[in-house]
């Protein structure tokens, strides 16, 4: 018996009946044989840790343009995060911790540079629209490996695909991480508005103080404690009622008070602006895209869908190069 077949039987006996086994796994797009020491969804967690999509997370916005100070979140401290939370739920309900791993570490692979402003920005000037969640999964099954993709099991892609809000994932697991990725971006985000003097403590009204908490870490505390003990034993992953709703009622409040708010967001329409003209440039000079997306238009691929691929990977540091290159004069350039 190998070791990965002798960690399948232990899964087998630990773990929940609710949980996804891995020896029970859909499977892969193309087969391929076993590891012997690592079940599937650990060879997965493995793949997007080890893939170029995740390290140049930590060079994309989270919330905050350029930030002024090394402490706020970028968009891989917050994946970081998520997986933390993620995994501290899936051990406390006996679900399988490597399934929930990979899918917070793969999430948010496809999100574009500057944020959801980036988002936004593509998702307008693009024919074909842009969700970060299907990019994403297009990066895992399309993009990575120079074209090649990671070739991930069915239920790490169905959890990262369904990680919005609007997502069903289809395992417990991805349930975990679709609740782990709000939990963790409405505390760190308030930390960072309060470190940044957007937001004071006592900002925060009071209801929602009240019920969750007056501080980052009893808020974190009192949420993951709420998803454990509705969730124990049961086959849906889910808040109590009021928890719930103070915490819906603190992520309008982030809206209306961080998201929206012009101290943390006013740099946003630059940004808008430099991925809307990089768009409409590289439709019209498809020849400067790297070799990788040429040739995927040459083998069929749509020219917008594959701008956004390019547009999409950038970090912002590469994002505001690019720019400079193509619209401000070498004699500007600073």
């Amino acid at each position: 018996m190998t070791i990965r077949e002798q960690m399948e039987l232990r899964e087998t006996e630990y773990l929940s009946p609710f949980a996804a086994l891995s020896k029970e796994s859909k499977g892969r797009e193309c087969m391929e044989e076993e590891c012997d020491i690592r079940p599937v969804y650990q060879r997965d967690r493995d793949r997007i840790l080890h893939c170029k999509s995740f390290r140049r997370l930590k060079q994309k916005t989270q919330v905050f343009l350029l930030p002024k100070g090394d402490h706020y979140r970028t968009r891989m401290t917050h994946t970081l995060e998520v997986s933390q939370n993620a995994r501290t739920v899936a051990k406390a309900l006996r679900l399988n911790e490597d399934l929930v791993e990979a899918i917070a570490l793969g999430h948010d692979l496809g999100h574009t540079p500057f944020g959801h402003a980036g988002e936004r920005a593509l998702n307008a000037v693009c024919p074909l629209g842009f969700k970060h969640n299907e990019q994403s999964v297009r990066v895992v099954e399309r993009l990575e490996k120079q074209g090649e993709g990671l070739n991930l099991t069915w239920e790490v892609r169905d959890g990262i695909l369904n990680h919005k809000t609007s997502g069903i994932p289809h395992t417990l697991e991805g349930q975990i991480v679709r609740l782990s990725d709000k939990i963790a971006y409405i505390n760190h985000d308030i930390d960072d508005a309060i470190r940044g003097g957007i937001l004071k403590e006592d900002d925060i009204p009071a209801e929602y103080r009240k019920i969750l908490g007056t501080t980052t870490r009893m808020r974190l505390n009192t949420m993951i404690h709420d998803v454990i003990t509705n969730s124990m034993d049961q086959p849906e992953i889910r808040m109590s009622f009021e928890i719930q709703n103070a915490v819906m009622g603190l992520r309008r409040f982030l809206f209306e008070h961080v998201y929206e708010n012009p101290a943390a967001k006013g740099e946003e329409s630059k940004a808008i602006n430099m991925i809307t003209n990089l768009y409409e440039y590289y439709i019209k000079h498809l020849e400067l895209l790297p070799e990788q997306f040429i040739k995927m238009m040459k083998e069929g691929a749509c020219e917008e869908q594959v701008v956004c691929d390019y547009i999409a990977g950038m970090t912002d540091t590469y994002a505001v190069k690019k720019f400079e290159e193509y619209f401000v004069p070498e004699s500007w350039k600073f």
